[in-house]
């Protein structure tokens, strides 16, 4: 769908020709010579007529500069995330970018930087051919090319980049002015923040699954949450671990406290420390899979967090990705700041909540499966294992803000959420989910109202194909192709024979 912004340029490029059009056909209906003067003064006027024509086409022209990229993946055209963090900018910012002149891309970003700077007067782009410069880039500090140095006053940062989603982190980091920690809890056997594998699971006896349910599994090496590490640091957050197993209180620098799949259960010790972090104005994020039994303690702090979280896994044969029942699209969510603008988000197996109305609580259901959704015992099962045959929708995640007891001194927030592959590596690039995690991040650490911005996420190239495409491929590349070359060998054959 056009937007407004191209439909104007679109207009302002035919207005334009259409002036050239008009000049052209009235330059040839002016007579070479007036009537009332001599050859040299018809000379200077209809000489100082066009100068004076050219130049007020050219202020025209620079007042109303129109780009119009005709490129498929407009690719040289600002993301839109890019521009809107442009346009908010309220305060100035010098951009030096030190590009490589053979580098298309470093040229292609070095022209969207340009067209951004004329959305804000506040976005000052000065480009800079590093070959033709190399003093002033070393008074920069910079050593790379394809540096962009922001400024903001007296804060400086760096970024080495051809895209311009990066340079928009980079403002983005650079206007941030208090520090966010968000603490990934350890010691319970929780997903890694360290580990950067696409792509881990485990292999049961039976079937693949991506959690530990059977005897008969071999642990692969464990699902990883580097991605999202990668993620949150791109944008001037900073990731910790910790570990509360031991008594150690939860720090009071944690703006989040993220338990990301636990494996072991948790001690009454450590949901005590979790009571007292929370009743300071704590926030954290739960991820919980299927599997896991949760200790009495910590169900009983989840429900005076007006959540209960059930047994089971939710299936949904209306609404899943691909072929897997078990695995829930969400397409459809509740109204909350964190659910602003998503898309579709998938839960590769996930295990169903209930919210329980609590007093000075607001909750808030996230996301949620279709009505035609029920619950079996496990991942293996089938329909015979039902827990609940009852056709409902299926709370997948809830967000909660409130105060947790009447002794509580501040409003914690939470989001629990029945499952935790969505965020792990293997499903955390794909579709709307590293939204939905970096989304529920921002509104746990208070961070909201902050321009939306995800950073890219290295995804390996995949094509995909519908069934009658491969087998439009079939047909040309295994029975046409061979059969035209037998066909023209059979011909040669007839005609030499």
């Amino acid at each position: 769908m056009m937007q407004a912004s191209e439909a104007i340029n679109i207009v302002w490029f035919l207005g334009v020709i259409a002036a050239l059009a008009l000049l052209f056909v009235a330059g040839l209906k002016l007579p070479v010579r007036l009537g009332y003067a001599s050859r040299a003064v018809s000379a200077a006027l209809v000489g100082a007529v066009a100068v004076a024509v050219v130049i007020l086409a050219n202020v025209a022209l620079f007042r109303h500069d129109a780009h119009l990229d005709f490129t498929r993946e407009k690719a040289f055209t600002p993301s839109a995330e890019a521009g809107e963090v442009v346009r908010g900018l309220a305060e100035p910012i010098d951009i030096a970018y030190f590009y490589q002149k053979q580098n298309p891309g470093a040229v292609a970003l070095g022209a969207m930087l340009r067209q951004l700077e004329r959305d804000n007067g506040n976005f000052r782009v000065r480009l800079i051919d590093a070959d033709q410069n190399p003093a002033l880039a070393s008074s920069f500090g910079v050593r790379t090319y394809n540096s962009a140095v922001l400024r903001s006053g007296e804060r400086r940062i760096e970024v080495v980049t051809t895209d311009d989603r990066e340079i928009a982190l980079g403002v983005l980091r650079l206007l941030r002015r208090r520090e966010v920690v968000i603490c990934f809890a350890a010691g319970n056997g929780e997903y890694d923040i360290d580990n950067f594998e696409f792509h881990t699971h485990f292999e049961g006896a039976h079937s693949h699954s991506h959690d530990a349910s059977g005897s008969a599994v071999v642990q692969m090496e464990q699902h990883g949450i580097g991605r999202l590490r990668r993620a949150i640091e791109k944008l001037g957050v900073a990731a910790r671990k910790i570990s509360f197993a031991t008594g150690q209180p939860i720090p009071d620098d944690c703006g989040v406290v993220v338990e990301a799949n636990p494996r072991t259960r948790y001690s009454p010790g450590q949901t005590e420390l979790m009571r007292r972090y929370l009743e300071r104005g704590g926030s954290a994020m739960f991820l919980i899979e299927p599997d896991y039994e949760l200790d009495d303690s910590l169900a009983a702090l989840l429900a005076t967090s007006g959540i209960k979280v059930g047994n089971g896994v939710i299936v949904d044969p209306k609404e899943h990705y691909f072929t897997d029942e078990q695995m829930i699209a969400v397409s459809h969510y509740g109204v909350h700041p964190i659910t602003r603008g998503l898309t579709l988000s998938f839960y590769p197996g996930a295990r169903p909540l209930e919210m329980v109305p609590t007093a000075g609580l607001k909750l808030t259901p996230l996301a949620v499966s279709s009505s035609e959704a029920y619950v079996i015992a496990d991942r293996l099962g089938n329909d015979s294992t039902a827990v609940s045959t009852l056709r409902a929708s299926r709370i997948i995640a809830v967000a909660v803000e409130g105060q947790l007891n009447e002794t509580a001194s501040s409003i914690f927030r939470m989001v629990v959420a029945g499952d935790a592959d969505f965020a792990s590596n293997s499903f955390f690039p794909y579709l709307a989910n590293s939204d939905v995690v970096l989304a529920a991040l921002a509104w746990l650490t208070h961070d909201e109202r902050a321009p939306t911005m995800k950073p890219p996420v290295e995804v390996l190239p995949t094509v995909s194909l519908t069934g009658e495409q491969m087998r439009g491929i079939f047909i040309v590349t295994v029975l046409l192709m061979p059969g035209l070359i037998a066909f023209a060998g059979g011909a040669m054959w007839w005609l030499r024979r």
